[in-house]
């Protein structure tokens, strides 16, 4: 199977470059270095209206935690909503990327139901974000959000500093998802890791902000076949 590279994006110059470089898919989102959030409507609808590629958003309202209040889960369903009624060019959005948690860590299962069910509602595939790696234990969290259902689904780096370090983890992750839902590595990915993440985890999505991951990737895939 193909390994499906995805380039988080925090504006449209370079959602078009990691196009242009052959990303099979890119993550829209604003203000990394928080770790990132919703970009803006008007961002969200540019880069749609350009790109001939999947588009998934970053639905998070703000940096800090995922504990969410009830508004700040209204607003999340509503720029999901948002995000799945929106044409630009005869084109939509792909998917939305949100996560949510309870205070003692785990997984909130009410907050992410709502959202998954909008996403359903608006046809929008899912993404469960790295919320998980913050989560008080990521293997009771992985149930809990395959237990939810209806999530496509999970980046993570194996609820450590990068993926890499977190490439044992990850590889039970896959191991206990056995397909149910797609693991994705992400975090601290580069074009001199990128493979090795690749081959220590089985995973078959990867995540990073580098557009030499893309290069190297596919380099890589061209040899082996």
């Amino acid at each position: 199977m193909n390994m499906i590279i995805e380039i988080c994006c925090d504006g449209f110059g370079k959602a078009l470059s990691a196009c242009e470089a052959g990303a099979d898919r890119i993550e829209l989102c604003q203000e990394l270095p928080i770790g990132g959030t919703t970009p803006p409507h008007d961002t969200i609808r540019e880069v749609v209206g350009a790109l001939n590629i999947p588009v998934n958003v970053l639905i998070r309202p703000r940096g800090g935690d995922f504990v969410y209040s009830h508004s700040e889960v209204g607003q999340i369903l509503d720029d999901i909503r948002f995000c799945g009624e929106l044409r630009e060019n005869g084109r939509r959005v792909n998917g939305v990327v949100f996560g949510a948690l309870l205070r003692d860590g785990s997984v909130d299962a009410d907050a992410t139901r709502k959202m998954v069910r909008e996403a359903h509602r608006q046809g929008l595939s899912t993404t469960f974000h790295r919320a998980i790696d913050e989560s008080a234990d990521i293997f009771s969290s992985l149930q809990a959000i395959m237990d939810i259902g209806g999530i496509d689904r999970i980046l993570t780096s194996g609820g450590a500093s990068d993926a890499y370090s977190g490439r044992q983890t990850i590889a039970e992750m896959v191991a206990k998802a056995a397909g149910r839902i797609s693991i994705m590595a992400g975090c601290g990915v580069t074009a001199a890791n990128a493979t090795a993440i690749a081959a220590a985890t089985g995973i078959h999505e990867i995540h990073g902000s580098r557009l030499e991951i893309i290069s190297a990737m596919k380099s890589e895939q061209a040899s082996s076949t």
